[in-house]
């Protein structure tokens, strides 16, 4: 199995770009373009205390550029995302970054002016001019930050240096996707096997031999450990700068910052974090134990955590299945939605292939003024039905929200975000219940199902238990050296786990998997999405379409309403701890079917 250049990857497993651009002469001409517009920016600084028609026309030549921008800057990232190894790509990439730079410096010195004029004469502004009603996500969110602004000049030298703010993250991804190179292991055939980041978390990670698995996972913990003092301080960097901006804006701590940003409560966090964290723990750890107990291991390593539990029924389908199954999964979310999801299909909006170079994981991005793009890696496993269903639920949702609302109220709250994509999934699960009588594939469901729900409330939930715990220390101004992060990993993964997992500083390495730490407080996010669409199904369930009608009613709304106000749309209390528990009962409900099935 050797891995394939870019070059060699079949048209049809790829994503047509060409939507954004017909090819990169024309992406090159609208990136002078963009250059040339973002000066016509430095022209209106200064005049916005001249009335509510200036204010208007400002943000009007604002928000044209800014359409430009999102064009640009997507095409150039997906061509990365695509071969990290192509260096055209990574010079294009940097060039993005520079006149994004530009850009924000620019737009920082308006946001100042703007923040400038007293509340009462922007809200007059507001009354006399319609047209600013199309803005009042952007305003709103200017007048809550109103009180963290620094003076105008340091705003635009922050903005101007972002390319360099951001380099812990693109440092980590270039680093990831074009340096790292894995050793061979020998697998369950006997023959040496080639591993990248992607056939590790695709394929070797759920390996049904044991022996392969480890093999895989001690060839993957080689390179990682080369690179482990080098990452943290990359992440060190990361967290340093996230609380010396907090201090110098005058909040709290760097958590109070950026749950700022998600518009969420310290009470939500902790309560998303400490419930699942310590209620969930006994569940996951009756899992683990019957794991070990059907697979006849002596001791059960971390690295046999995602190991099949019935590895001789492991159902294979083809994308184009998987795609089929998908679409009627999610015919409760009406025509147009559907309509939505052959477009996706027919005119190559997912690239699946395998490649050298290629980003590892999925992910949707959704460009406005476009469609979404989808990137995953299909390997043929009906697993990968479930990423396709998650993916299909951002872009869904993105695509919607960016049809319904201005460029500046499209992205909801990050709280809210993997709410839609998880439902997709739930749909998926139930669907698929629903068309086989045979206990065999119901138990693989309910092992698919259960796999959701390690990935949001066990991966990404105990990411987020470390993350806080790095930033107190960075608040105490304990130094983030390598050995502490994988200690305080291990400890996050022994807390969780108990005696029930073999956790070993292998395991402590895991954090550097994750680019989630470069992206504010994503990791515990997830489980918040989880959470709301276990609610949201439940609720469908029990309603019928008034329900499905409210989560279309949501997908709409983009980042109109607070994280709260959004999921209240569709009765969801995100501020009542019963909501986690309800989920988390759910999952009490799966692992106990789970053991019946092996009684």
């Amino acid at each position: 199995m050797n891995l394939t250049q870019r070059t060699n990857v079949p048209l049809e497993q790829t994503w047509d770009l060409s939507d954004l651009f017909k090819d990169d002469h024309k992406w090159e001409q609208a990136l002078q373009s963009l250059a040339q517009d973002v000066h016509q920016l430095s022209i209106c600084q200064g005049t916005l205390d001249q009335g509510a028609e200036t204010l208007l026309s400002v943000l009007q030549t604002a928000e044209t550029i800014l359409e430009k921008y999102v064009l640009v800057s997507h095409y150039s990232s997906l061509r990365l995302s695509e071969d990290g190894t192509n260096e055209q790509a990574q010079a294009n990439e940097t060039r993005t970054d520079h006149v994004g730079a530009s850009l924000k410096s620019q737009l920082a010195k308006i946001e100042a002016d703007i923040s400038a004029l007293p509340n009462k004469k922007i809200n007059e502004f507001r009354k006399q001019e319609p047209g600013l009603a199309r803005f009042d996500v952007y305003l709103d969110q200017l007048l809550r930050d109103k009180p963290y602004v620094l003076p105008s000049e340091t705003e635009e030298i922050l903005a101007a240096l972002s390319p360099v703010l951001s380099a812990p993250y693109s440092t980590y991804s270039v680093s990831k996707a074009a340096d790292m190179a894995f050793p061979t292991f020998t697998g369950a055939d006997g023959l040496e096997k080639p591993l990248s980041f992607a056939r590790f978390e695709d394929h070797y990670e759920e390996s049904s031999n044991t022996g392969e698995r480890r093999r895989a996972y001690d060839a993957f913990d080689q390179t990682l450990q080369q690179y482990e003092h080098t990452y943290a301080q990359l992440y060190a960097t990361e967290v340093q700068k996230q609380v010396v901006l907090a201090r110098s804006r005058g909040y709290e701590s760097a958590t109070a910052m950026l749950l700022h940003e998600q518009d969420v409560t310290m009470a939500m966090y902790t309560n998303q974090l400490d419930i699942i964290y310590h209620e969930l723990a006994p569940i996951m750890q009756r899992f683990a134990r019957l794991k070990k107990e059907v697979l006849n291991l002596d001791e059960l390593h971390f690295c046999d955590l995602k190991a099949p539990l019935d590895p001789e029924f492991q159902p294979e389908t083809t994308y184009e299945e998987a795609f089929d199954a998908v679409m009627k999964a999610l015919t409760p979310l009406g025509t147009a939605y559907q309509e939505m999801l052959v477009t996706a299909r027919d005119e190559r909006w997912v690239d699946r292939a395998d490649n050298i170079g290629k980003s590892t994981g999925a992910f949707c991005a959704s460009p406005y003024g476009s469609h979404p793009y989808i990137l995953l890696t299909w390997t043929n496993s009906m697993r990968g039905a479930f990423t396709l269903a998650h993916e299909l639920g951002h872009a869904g949702h993105f695509h919607l929200a960016n049809q319904h609302q201005p460029l500046n109220a499209t992205e909801c709250s990050m709280y809210v975000v993997e709410a839609p994509s998880t439902m997709n999934e739930l749909f998926l699960g139930n669907y698929l219940l629903k068309q086989s009588d045979d206990p065999r594939m119901k138990r693989w469901v309910i092992l698919e199902f259960l796999g959701t729900y390690y990935h949001n409330f066990v991966t990404h939930l105990l990411e987020g238990a470390f993350q806080r715990r790095i930033y107190a220390h960075a608040e105490s101004g304990t130094p983030l050296t390598a050995a502490l992060l994988r200690q305080e990993k291990q400890a996050v993964l022994q807390g969780f786990w108990g005696d029930t997992v073999t956790i070993d500083e292998r395991a402590g390495r895991t954090w550097m998997r994750q680019p989630h730490y470069y992206m504010g407080l994503y990791p515990y996010t997830y489980s918040a999405g989880l959470t709301a669409a276990t609610k949201a199904y439940k609720l469908y369930e029990e309603q019928g379409q008034p329900i499905m009608d409210a989560w279309l009613s949501l997908l709409k709304t983009g980042g109109k309403k607070s994280p709260l106000d959004l999921l209240n749309i569709v009765g969801i209390n995100m501020e009542d701890p019963q909501t986690i528990r309800d989920a988390i009962s759910y999952v009490d409900t799966l692992v106990t079917e789970l053991e019946a099935s092996y009684a």
